[in-house]
């Protein structure tokens, strides 16, 4: 049995309980991104499906809802979006970036790393993994599909909770704090997380800068710097090891 065909059978035992299996034999069907919404929300609907259509088939076992997490914004700023495909409707939530990308510590994403040691946050789409019971108490495990973050599941690049991304953290330091590279949400917003982001969704991280609409753009960052060269967005293979 080849490498990879172990890594996705061992994946899709974890949520056997939580998945039908028809579910996963079925294509997914991406309706139109609804007129109502706003010019930055039509953006993220976009990337949304241009995402989802670049997914490895059989990776994904919802469709529904993927997350987009804009690190091209000051932490301040809710930037993981929620984009319901179904209900044509997008949500957004504050989400820390890790202390490696951010050395000075100033609310900015100044560059994506995929090396190990490296506390960075990763550029790339994550398919959503199993439950665990870890450091921050329940976490939700990823898996990247891109050569820019293929060693999220050997780095232990997770979404948790953690208190330095509640909005009281932005309220008394004017950003939030850092993680080790993960996504960390608040206590509230990761039950959120939980619920609409878990379970072989999709999520993808990059620097958009995409703000509200009606809302100036903040003051551009520093120099953005990459540790590891552009990726290739052709055909995608995860090397990690689960």
């Amino acid at each position: 049995m080849k490498r990879r065909d172990l890594l996705k059978g061992g994946l899709a035992a974890g949520a056997a309980m939580a998945v039908p299996v028809r579910g996963l034999a079925q294509a997914a069907t991406v309706p139109a991104a609804p007129t109502a919404l706003g010019q930055r929300d039509r953006a993220l609907f976009e990337i949304a499906r241009r995402e989802l259509a670049r997914a490895p088939a059989g990776i994904l076992w919802k469709h529904d809802i993927v997350g987009i997490a804009d690190f091209g914004l000051h932490s301040a700023y809710p930037r993981l979006h929620f984009v319901n495909l179904e209900q044509g409707s997008v949500n957004s939530y504050l989400c820390s970036h890790g202390s490696g990308s951010d050395p000075e510590h100033d609310g900015w994403l100044n560059w994506f790393s995929n090396v190990h040691g490296s506390n960075a946050t990763s550029r790339g789409a994550y398919a959503s993994r199993n439950w665990y019971t870890g450091q921050f108490g329940v976490s939700v495990r990823l898996m990247g599909l891109d050569p820019t973050n293929s060693n999220a599941l050997d780095r232990a690049i997770v979404l948790h909770r953690a208190h330095y991304a509640e909005r009281s953290h932005v309220d008394r330091w004017g950003r939030l704090g850092r993680s080790n590279g993960c996504f960390a949400m608040g206590v509230a917003d990761f039950r959120i997380a939980l619920q609409q982001l878990a379970g072989g969704r999709l999520l993808f991280a990059d620097r958009l800068g995409l703000m509200p609409d009606g809302v100036p753009p903040p003051p551009p960052p520093g120099q953005l710097q990459l540790l590891n060269p552009q990726p290739n967005y052709g055909p995608r293979e995860n090397p990690g090891v689960f």
